[in-house]
């Protein structure tokens, strides 16, 4: 009975304990989260300091990165002077600050670049601006998604300077499977909060943090990412992300996103069809009525070997045209991926039915359209005819 007396004492303290916190909960002042641009002034404030009173040390062959605080006295060329690797600016658009992100590039890479929407495979160390370590990867690969609308993405400013790199090329497979590259891109970002974490305190990662990450880009996986609401998937439309960046800049953005993009500057928008979704996101990218799946899609009696012009003909085994021709892989010696057309622009060649043809006087048209020709698939600078609203032709 006694111990039943002192458990029953405890249960009612711990109660009160309790009550107590929730009260104290009740009345917490919720701080409203800075302004975006005041912030952005301290943040660049902070790292500007740091790149004059810090200097970076490489190992030139594995392009391991140590940074250190210039000493009292010390000789020790900022990272901000030195030369060696000119200290890189790349101006961002987000919400609505206008940022300058600077960056080092210590090997360019020797292979593609990824789209700020693509997946890649990095190594990675970051760290705050005091020295401190919060995550590495400790030299070895992982995958991260550049997607920074997807649930796996990561923070904004990855996605806004590993374009500014290439990947590298993978070596044989190990006899225990592991995987090595040479010639990779390699460099070191210094982000504002407002491109990482901002106001959102991680472990380790005080909330308002600008953050420190040297990495190396090892190798990427495209993304097609336009989503069909009614299936609720994301299905592509066929054209990778990058080759939907239609000026060239490397970068895509949702102008639709208007909380991050409030006033996206036109040259960074990329919409053919100029409906407010960008050709990455649309599944019709010129708006002609066509999908671009559809417009992609290579005539049936065109997909492996076939007869043109008479003639024996190999169209390749992809049900879809590719963006350009591409040659066969010398790696998957058992698959044959040639494919000798890439997504063809409107047809150029002669009318079905000649001008002088009194039975058909008809202009090109959908009862009288021109045929293609072997350029049409090939030219350098063709308009591909998921990008020609003329195209397919429009019924009258």
């Amino acid at each position: 009975m006694n111990k039943f007396k002192y458990y029953f004492v405890l249960l009612l303290a711990g109660l009160a304990i309790v009550s107590c916190h929730k009260s104290d909960d009740d009345e917490a002042v919720i701080v409203p989260v800075r302004d975006y641009a005041e912030q952005y002034k301290a943040d660049n404030d902070s790292i500007e300091k740091f790149l004059k009173t810090n200097y970076i040390v490489v190992d030139k062959t594995t392009f391991d990165v140590k940074i250190e605080k210039i000493p009292t006295g010390g000789t020790q060329v900022s990272i901000w002077d030195q030369q060696e690797y000119p200290l890189k600016v790349r101006p961002v658009y987000s919400r609505d600050v206008n940022y300058k992100v600077y960056y080092l590039i210590l090997n360019k890479g020797v292979g593609d670049a990824p789209c700020n929407f693509d997946g890649v495979t990095v190594s990675y160390t970051g760290t705050l601006l005091n020295g401190t370590q919060f995550d590495t990867s400790y030299g070895l690969a992982r995958d991260f998604n550049l997607n920074i609308y997807a649930s796996d993405g990561v923070i904004e400013g990855w996605g806004e300077i590993m374009p500014q790199f290439k990947v590298g090329t993978r070596n044989p497979t190990g006899n225990d499977g592991t995987i090595t590259y040479n010639d990779y891109g390699a460099g070191v970002m210094f982000l504002p909060s407002g491109l990482a974490y901002y106001a959102n305190a991680k472990t380790d990662i005080p909330a308002y943090s600008p953050l420190v990450f040297s990495f190396k880009l090892f190798a990427l996986k495209r993304s097609d990412l336009e989503y069909n609401p009614s299936t609720q998937t994301t299905v592509g439309d066929g054209v990778p992300t990058y080759l939907e960046d239609i000026n060239g800049d490397g970068y895509v953005y949702n102008q639709g996103d208007t909380v991050r993009y409030p006033n996206l500057p036109k040259e960074l928008i990329d919409d053919t069809d100029g409906d407010g979704i960008p050709d990455f996101l649309d599944l019709d990218d010129d708006g002609d009525g066509y999908t671009t799946r559809f417009e992609l899609t290579k005539p049936s009696d065109q997909v492996g070997w076939g007869t043109l012009d008479g003639t024996s003909f190999y169209f390749g085994i992809r049900n879809y045209y590719p963006w350009d021709p591409m040659v066969d892989d010398p790696a998957t010696p058992n698959v044959d991926e040639t494919e000798p057309r890439g997504i063809p622009r409107r047809p150029t060649g002669d009318l079905t039915y000649p001008d002088n043809d009194p039975q058909h006087p008809n202009p090109e048209s959908i009862t009288n359209p021109r045929k293609f020709v072997p350029e049409d698939y090939t030219a350098t600078g063709r308009l591909r005819i998921h990008l020609d609203k003329t195209y397919p032709y429009q019924k009258k």
